[in-house]
């Protein structure tokens, strides 16, 4: 398992979800990331997920 961080952000800038989990995969882990945003009622908001070792998994705008 791998360990990848996701972080969300408000359009002003402000940092609203920053938190980590673990994954078999990047395909997974980018699965898992979008689920946490729905979760979370961030789906519209900015975000990222990276992999450990600093790899873009997701990125949405």
């Amino acid at each position: 398992m791998e360990k990848y961080i996701i972080t969300a952000f408000e359009k002003n800038g402000a940092n609203v979800l920053d938190e980590s989990f673990e994954a078999q995969d990047d395909k997974e882990a980018k699965k898992i990331g979008e689920e946490l945003l729905k979760q979370k009622g961030l789906e519209k908001n900015s975000a990222r997920v990276v992999s450990s070792q600093g790899k873009l998994v997701l990125f949405k705008r």
